[in-house]
């Protein structure tokens, strides 16, 4: 994000626990979200905050579930807090994810729908917009939330790093088949990354985007359909493999997204296609 808007002219800060920044390039100030003296050292005379620290994944949050506590959640209210104490009038803008959601076959969620947390890091998501929402009605800070559901993509370092589209990167570019849980039939919304940037930009534009929750828009594509296409362009294949009993226990199913709330708000939504992203890809190797 912090690329993107400086390719937008905007001026901005870093800040991360690592003790140099991924980019030189940009102003950058080392802290620990976890540390609440660490915080209160940040000068939060700024626009937005954009907290996107965070810790992530499936099982490992319950073998590090201290960490995820305090990372994800406590590191957000060190936040809250010193917003408050400094007097900020800054933003809060959050990242949120599909593992929010009780997933549906064949249907769109909206913001509204059901949730379901299946692990640690999908509570911690949803106990951080719970807080969010409490700190604005209680101390008028204000926030956007933006719920991804799966990113791929990347316009800086040449990494792709991003979980399900990763993965299956990281098998094809080395000739190994794409392996699938089940028969790949279940569906997520794609984002490329820009396309997430530019969605939140644009809504923060917006005075509806205030102290709400914005499905980020993207594709509706199938895992099958997903990896077929980055098979094709590598020359590998594709198999289904059967669902691992913990791995099942913790799919959410079908993910998809209704993005008409932010489609108000940036019109159009995407201006990336994913197949258009893996031809352009593998046509580069």
């Amino acid at each position: 994000m912090a690329h993107y808007l400086r390719m937008r002219g905007e001026y901005v800060m870093t800040c991360d626990i690592a003790p140099a920044p991924v980019d030189a390039s940009v102003p950058y100030v080392q802290a620990d979200v976890a540390n609440a003296a660490s915080v209160a050292s940040l000068d939060f005379d700024v626009d937005f905050i954009y907290v996107f620290s965070g810790l992530t994944g499936t099982e490992v949050g319950f073998e590090r579930y201290r960490d995820f506590v305090e990372v994800n959640e406590i590191g957000l209210l060190n936040i809250l807090q010193h917003h408050r104490a400094s007097g900020s009038r800054a933003r809060i803008v959050f990242p949120s994810t599909r593992l929010v959601y009780k997933g549906k076959q064949g249907a769109l969620l909206t913001e509204d729908s059901e949730k379901e947390a299946l692990t640690p890091y999908a509570q911690n998501k949803l106990s951080c917009e719970a807080f969010l929402s409490m700190y604005q009605r209680l101390f008028g800070i204000e926030f956007t939330v933006f719920r991804v559901c799966v990113p791929y993509g990347n316009e800086f370092q040449g990494a792709y790093s991003y979980g399900t589209v990763g993965f299956f990167l990281q098998r094809a570019m080395s000739q190994q088949p794409l392996e699938l849980f089940g028969d790949g039939s279940l569906r997520r919304t794609f984002t490329h990354v820009l396309d997430i940037c530019c969605q939140m930009a644009l809504a923060l534009e917006h005075p509806a985007s205030r102290n709400v929750v914005l499905n980020v828009g993207g594709e509706n594509l199938s895992l099958m359909e997903a990896a077929t296409f980055i098979a094709e362009a590598a020359g590998v294949e594709v198999r289904t493999v059967p669902w691992p009993p913990r791995a099942w226990a913790l799919e959410s199913g079908d993910t998809v997204f209704d993005a008409s709330r932010m489609e108000a708000l940036t019109k159009p939504l995407t201006t990336h296609s994913y197949a258009d992203w893996v031809q352009h890809l593998f046509s580069e190797r």
